[in-house]
């Protein structure tokens, strides 16, 4: 059995609500939510089968279902499916801890041709289950799928990150230093890597 996400052991009580009270907040204000989906969108064919791992509150599936994409997002959270589920229908909204995902048993059988996994989602999950939680998503895929994967450095070292990729069936494709394609670089604070199974 493995040990609990971080999301749960190294966040407050009532952290949840807040974050989802948070992207509520942002998205009335006018705030640009959809880089991430707008990066996803570019790299995949229209009426793709998107994976919003780590779908949180559902910024980043809602914006991408929003531009025809078949999208199924997944979080282990179940206060951030509801929300999810409240505020954008449309999309597929799944309980389910990645490091064990198996959709085809929860009704979605079809494979994704992709899958973009954002918002540090792979610094929360369980210490020790970074290839774990990476070979599911690679399971997940069609062939020559891919998965775009961002996250804070101080988060989450590229190193250990690059390992475990790799031992997932991975390979690394392209990495940027943020969602907006700028150059990256050793010292960059984010990273934002563009893999392909191998």
């Amino acid at each position: 059995m493995t040990s609990s996400p971080r999301w749960f052991t190294e966040t407050e009580e009532g952290h949840s609500q807040r974050y989802v009270e948070r992207m509520r907040e942002m998205a009335s204000e006018g705030e640009d939510l959809a880089g991430e989906a707008r990066l996803m969108d570019a790299m995949v064919k229209p009426r793709s089968r998107i994976l919003d791992a780590g779908c949180g509150p559902g910024r980043v599936g809602a914006a991408l279902f929003a531009r025809g994409h078949d999208v199924v997002g997944v979080d282990i959270d179940p206060e951030l499916v509801a929300a999810a589920r409240e505020d954008h229908p449309g999309p597929v909204w799944i309980v389910s801890d990645l490091a064990t995902l198996d959709l085809a048993a929860m009704g979605e059988p079809q494979p994704f041709d992709a899958a973009v996994v954002a918002g540090n989602v792979l610094a929360f999950v369980a210490p020790e289950t970074e290839t774990q939680v990476l070979a599911r998503l690679a399971a997940h895929l069609v062939p020559d799928g891919l998965v775009v994967a961002g996250f804070q450095t101080d988060r989450y070292d590229v190193t250990a990150f690059d390992l475990h990729l790799a031992d997932a069936g991975f390979e690394l494709e392209h990495r940027f230093a943020t969602w907006d394609l700028r150059p990256w670089h050793s010292d960059a604070d984010f990273a934002v890597s563009v893999l392909r199974r191998s």
